[in-house]
Order: structure tokens, then sequence, then C-alpha cells
């Protein structure tokens, strides 16, 4: 029989969960499927997608929603909690953080295994891989990445519109119309500030900032990698130096020697990094194999983190380049140009402000310039606050 104080608790939040707006990826999402796993950087709204997903759930079927640290599995498992639920007519588990349960694959493989009607969704570290810990959950489970707020979802959020996307396309031939907006820039120069994270508007921004930085560099990424904290420690050295250096160009030989670490390792943190969302890395024209292409630039993720770790005073032409990368990689794969800044499809784009000359795609093909500072394009011009409503 299921404890009562786990259905209370579940009660609770979902009673506080916001309803009105939900993030990009809940529609897109099998949320009936036997094996669903929603993975991303902390701080990215999947626990309050998870509660959304579990009050409109509750009210057609038996459903339970637990934090993989309730103090409930210092003497149950998983696999106890979920035989118990089946009995009792249970149909949708929800499980959030399951990074934070020592023996999370095993369990899961076994509970998909056991119930093959029982729908389990739960949500976990981006770093957190399926092919690793004690069982292979790649046949099994359907596991979905989630990014930060778009623009479009940050004005969606905090206006109360219903903005749709943008296919790049449609972007890139001037087709945005957002009637009830005015003047984008402030709002957009809010955004870039701290607008990717859904606490934006709550008090004490830059301590969960980092926070959550400390959490991924002490816990997520040692305890998956298993480093020691002296390697952790490595993996603050590294994001410190890239913060101040990005768009930042590899270099492992002045990398190893500043950071004292052998050269060979520095490939292994930058994936860490980038799979914990503290990091991108821009890639080479991967000849179709996604991710594999050579690194030519290093961004912090995302502009919002990227201001707090420069102490509010990034580099203007590095947050145009960082906001540009991280809103169009959700939707397009963007690889480096040799000519310009970046490639998407037959598109090649060079980024800068107001006054940005048209010189450097003179002789490109299907070549476009991204402004900033402007509120409408026109030809080849685009704004560049509108490649953000691409998701």
């Amino acid at each position: 029989m299921i404890d009562e104080s786990l259905y209370n608790y579940m009660r609770e939040l979902v009673k506080n969960v916001p309803s009105q707006f939900k993030r990009y990826m809940y529609s897109e999402l099998p949320w009936d499927s036997r094996l669903v796993g929603i993975v991303g950087p902390c701080g990215v709204g999947k626990s309050t997608m998870l509660l959304q997903r579990v009050s409109e759930t509750s009210e057609n079927e038996h459903v339970l929603y637990v934090a993989a640290d309730n103090f409930y599995f210092s003497t149950h498992t998983l696999l106890q909690l979920a035989d118990d639920f089946v009995k009792d007519n249970g149909s949708h588990l929800f499980i959030d953080e399951i990074h934070k349960y020592k023996n999370w694959s095993n369990e899961l493989k076994q509970i998909y295994d056991l119930h093959p009607k029982l729908k389990v969704t739960f949500t976990g570290s981006s770093v957190l891989d399926i092919q690793k810990g004690g069982a292979d959950l790649s046949r099994r489970a359907l596991m979905y990445e989630m990014q930060g707020l778009s623009f479009r979802e940050f004005l969606n959020l905090r206006l109360g519109l219903d903005i749709k996307p943008y296919t790049l396309k449609q972007i890139v031939d001037n087709k945005v119309v957002i009637n009830e907006i005015d003047h984008p820039l402030p709002l957009f120069r809010e955004y870039l500030a701290k607008g990717y994270y859904p606490f934006s508007s709550e008090y004490g921004f830059e301590n969960r900032i980092y926070q959550i930085v400390a959490q991924t560099l002490d816990v997520d990424i040692p305890q998956y990698a298993d480093m020691k904290i002296a390697t952790s420690r490595k993996l603050k050295q590294l994001l410190a130096v890239v913060s101040k250096l990005v768009p930042f160009k590899p270099n492992n030989d002045s990398l190893s020697k500043e950071i004292g670490v052998s050269k060979n390792n520095i490939g292994d943190y930058f994936v860490y990094l980038e799979k914990a969302g503290m990091i991108g890395q821009l890639r080479g024209d991967t000849g179709g194999l996604r991710g594999l292409g050579k690194v030519d630039k290093i961004y912090i993720d995302n502009p919002s983190l990227m201001s707090v770790l420069a102490s509010q005073k990034p580099d203007i032409g590095n947050v145009r380049e960082t906001f540009f990368y991280n809103q169009l990689r959700v939707r397009n794969e963007v690889l480096s140009s040799k000519k310009s800044d970046f490639c998407i499809e037959k598109y090649t784009f060079e980024i800068g402000g107001r006054k940005k000359g048209k010189q450097q795609i003179e002789d490109v093909e299907n070549g476009i310039i991204v402004r900033d500072e402007i509120e409408y394009g026109h030809g080849i011009v685009v704004p560049l606050w509108q490649f953000g409503l691409n998701y």
C-alpha cells in the first residue's frame, strides 16, 4: 500500500503549480508512452512541467508524483513503490530528479520489464546518461532534452501572450509579425540579462544562478563522470577561464598549462560542461553527423548565465553571438562558417550591431545580415531578436 504522505506531498505541489504558461516541449512529449525521460540543465523548468502534467492527468487517471530524493526512499526502493502503485491500480508514475536516486537505471529497467501497463515519466540532470549506469535504457526509454526559455516563451510568460513559433525560413524572409508588441528591444535586453530561466522574476536571481553552477560542477558532473573533488575544482577553473574569453577558440595546450591538467583531458571536460548546460560548443561542418565536427568556438551556454558570470558586464558582441547560437540550436544544426559567423542549412549568418555592413557576405549565396538594435528588417537584413522566436 502506498504511503499516504506521498499523495499528500503531491497534492500540495500540484495545488501551487502555475497552469497558464507551458514550456515549448509540453505539447511535443509522448506522455502516454511506457518510459519517457526529460533531461536538461538545472533551473529550466523540468519539475514544473512534470507537475503540470500530473495536474492534468490526475483528472482521468490514477497518478503519483514523487521526488527521487524524498526521505521515503531511505527505507523503500523505486521498484517497491512501483509494485505497490500498480497493485493500487496506478497508471501513471512521475519521478522527478531521478539522478538523485542511486540505483535509478537498474530499477527503471525492472519497472519497465515487470509492469508493461504502467506509464513512467522521469526527469533528470542533463549529464544523465541512459547508456551508462547499471542498465542500458536506450532501447526502452524515449529521451528528450529540454532547454531554457526562448525569447518567444519569455514574451508569452512575461506578457501573457500566445505567440507561436516561427520557422527559420519565416524569420529570414522577414515574415515575423507581433501586433501586441510595439517596441520589442527593451524586452529583448531584459531577456538577454536574465530571461533564459523561468525564475528570472523571483528574488535572488544571481544567487540562484551561482547555486546552479555549484550544483552542476560540484555534484552533477563529478557524480556521472566518477570525478574526484580535485577534478571538479579544475572544471570551475576551466569555466572561469572560458567565461572571460568567450567566444573562446580552444587551445588545449595553453589551457592545460593554465589549469594544471593534461591537455588530453581538456576535450572531455568541455564535453561534460556542454552536456551540463554550462557551455555551448560550435563545431565545423560535420558531414551530416551531428556533434562530430571539430570545435571552432566555445560559448557560455546562454546570455543570462553569461551576464552573471561576467559580473553584469559581458561584451555585447559575444552576447549577440551567444544568443543566436543558443536560440537556433534547438531546432537546427548550427555550424561555424569559414566566411562569416554561422551556417544553418543553406544560409550563412553574419551577426552585428545596428550598423553592421554587408561587405563580409557580399559574395556569399543566401547570406543574411543579423543586426541587433533594430526593430524590423528588410531584404537580407533581419533583426537579431526575431531569431528568439524559433522554438
